[in-house]
């Protein structure tokens, strides 16, 4: 069983995320946490938890962590110091500890930034931080979802390079897409769009090819 540290999984759709590797048959959930209640509330339901605070140091939340899934965010509060460079820092511990495989949560539109119309620091952040990983040597996958809902989850999405075209998606199927990029060679140093649509998400992401 690979142990995936899961950044943001306090959040909504961290959570998810969480739900989803306790029943894998093939991964172990860690929750990083920042305080105390947030750490009993996992190891209750017999998670693993480690704690670290992206807005300081999580230089030692890798130890020991095969892969990671990068799921946080400040909701729009402190997206420099969370968003960019909390992201650059757990890049930086997943180098020094030699993790297999970094999984990027980022936003439709941080391929080009300067496009953007709305939440234009937001999508700067994360323009930043998908650019810090790409150079950053490790084996990674960036995703790229459009409007996020608390909608019931479909498991079908579409799935491509550029979708050219906007639109929504359940944060369950996000969190389920983010947990079928952990395979070392899906999608491997590529970064891709999901909306809502029609093929089932495990077979959109293992298919998935960069066109020439």
């Amino acid at each position: 069983m690979e142990k995936v540290l899961i950044a943001g999984a306090t959040g909504t759709t961290g959570t998810k995320i969480v739900n989803i590797l306790k029943d894998s048959d093939q991964y172990t959930p860690v929750a990083m946490v920042r305080n105390e209640d947030q750490k009993k509330n996992f190891e209750s339901q017999g998670i693993e938890t480690v704690m670290g605070d992206l807005a300081k140091d999580v230089s030692q939340t890798t130890k020991g962590i095969d892969k990671v899934i990068f799921a946080a965010g400040s909701g729009g509060k402190d997206v420099v110091n969370v968003d960019q460079e909390g992201a650059k820092r757990l890049i930086d511990a997943s180098k020094k500890d030699r993790i297999s495989k970094f999984v990027m949560l980022s936003s439709m539109g941080a391929d080009k930034p300067e496009e953007a119309t709305e939440l234009k620091e937001y999508i700067k952040a994360k323009y930043n931080a998908d650019q810090y990983l790409d150079i950053s040597g490790l084996t990674f996958t960036i995703v790229r979802p459009g409007a996020l809902t608390n909608n019931e989850g479909t498991g079908k999405i579409q799935l491509d390079q550029k979708l050219n075209t906007r639109g929504e998606i359940p944060r369950w199927d996000v969190a389920h897409t983010l947990v079928e990029s952990l395979e070392n060679n899906v999608a491997k140093n590529q970064a891709f769009e999901i909306l809502s649509g029609e093929t089932i998400i495990q077979k959109a992401v293992n298919s998935f090819q960069v066109r020439s």
